[in-house]
């Protein structure tokens, strides 16, 4: 990348963005409100190119409606550097006047790319990495839609019927689909638990003889109608299938998260290492972008993922660590869990774990020490394009 001579400072919004273009001394050299169109972004891009050819453009978000922008950005082959909102905002504090507006947040994103060597370039991902951040995405959104419809469904049951609602763990498929026939006490002990056992066994539910015989243990022990109970046994198999719908869309988004997963060439690499399936390995690509480029080192990467304590010394006090402020809170979501699923198939990483609870960590301290250590690891097998290889066992010596 050549030395800039001007700086492009773009503040964000939905429908506008707002440029300001400054120069070495700081001084404003184009000040302009943008409609998010293409035709006005490409006229804004030749204008400031106009300006000059060597130019650092600067954006405070770097998604959604900044998509457009970067898009067309990048297919100029236009450098980008990106300041998160906190930091623009932390930053605006320390300049004169106490007004805000958009221009003055543009030019204080410009101005903080002019001062600052320490913002990383945003870069292009591959297609893959972008089709698994669309579709790990909205699948984080089902999962959490699921989470509350089951919610919503757990507190249906207590206005009626609280024993079944304690009976079931509605977190599995089988309990759910109970609930699409069978609600209330009185119609569970009609039926019996030999016929709810068939009735189950034909919608292929697993353990159908011992959910059946226990939603009749919670019919026995509730005799009283409540009020209402009609009307909410209806409401509890509306949710109940909505549940239901959520969880086909979800395993056909788990199906296209594998197929364009198992298509990026690092697929097999990351796969490979212990505690790493197809759904963290997806995750891992969104949050990264499909290649290393962008982490010079495994250090590098462990602090982007929130794993590499960062030291608060302050006058006497030394040796304070604590977990980075600012990290992919996604990214650490992989590190963590995989980790943990690492514990009951990988022995190095066992002994590892057993080894840092043994000097007195915690639960999460210790978890959170393996995921470090297996950052290295994950690290040199994409850079090297290696498969991970466990240690040969070594027996103690006679």
């Amino acid at each position: 990348m050549a030395v800039p001579q001007i700086w492009a400072g773009m503040d964000i919004g939905k429908e506008h963005h707002h440029c300001v273009v400054i120069n070495e001394r700081g001084e404003r050299l184009l000040s302009r409100r943008v409609l998010n169109d293409e035709a006005a972004l490409l006229e804004l891009i030749r204008d400031v190119l106009d300006i000059d050819q060597e130019v650092l453009w600067a954006v405070d978000v770097n998604h959604g409606s900044a998509a457009l922008l970067i898009g067309l950005l990048l297919n100029h082959g236009q450098p980008m550097a990106y300041l998160t909102g906190l930091a623009v905002h932390r930053a605006s504090g320390t300049y004169r006047g106490g007004g805000k507006t958009d221009a003055k947040d543009a030019f204080v994103i410009a101005d903080q790319a002019r001062m600052r060597r320490d913002l990383g370039l945003l870069r292009p991902g591959d297609e893959i990495a972008v089709d698994l951040r669309i579709l790990t995405t909205r699948r984080t959104d089902l999962a959490g839609d699921r989470t509350r419809q089951i919610n919503r469904l757990r507190a249906q049951l207590l206005e009626f019927f609280p024993a079944l609602e304690r009976a079931l763990d509605l977190t599995n498929k089988g309990p759910v689909i109970l609930l699409t026939g069978y609600q209330t006490p009185a119609a569970i002990r009609r039926a019996g638990a030999r016929r709810i056992e068939t009735w189950l066994r034909n919608r292929k539910v697993r353990s159908a003889a011992a959910l059946a015989k226990a939603v009749l243990e919670a019919a026995q022990a509730q005799h009283t109608a409540l009020p209402g109970e009609t009307l909410a046994a209806g409401m509890a198999v509306r949710l109940a299938k909505a549940v239901m719908v959520l969880d086909e869309e979800i395993a056909e988004l788990d199906a296209l998260i594998e197929a364009r997963f198992r298509e990026h060439p690092h697929a097999e690499v990351i796969c490979s290492l212990p505690g790493m399936g197809t759904q963290l390995g997806a995750e891992f690509i969104a949050a990264t972008g499909g290649h290393m480029t962008a982490f010079a080192s495994a250090d590098r990467l462990a602090g982007y993922g929130g794993v590499a304590p960062a030291a608060r010394d302050s006058g006497r006090i030394s040796g304070n660590h604590h977990r980075p402020r600012r990290y992919h809170r996604g990214l650490l979501r992989v590190f963590y869990l995989s980790a943990m699923a690492s514990l009951k198939s990988c022995p190095a990483s066992r002994t590892y774990y057993d080894r840092k609870r043994a000097e007195g960590k915690g639960h999460k301290q210790a978890l959170i020490a393996l995921a470090r250590r297996r950052v290295n690891v994950l690290w040199a097998m994409i850079r090297d394009g290696a498969c991970y290889q466990s240690a040969p066992s070594v027996a103690p010596a006679v």
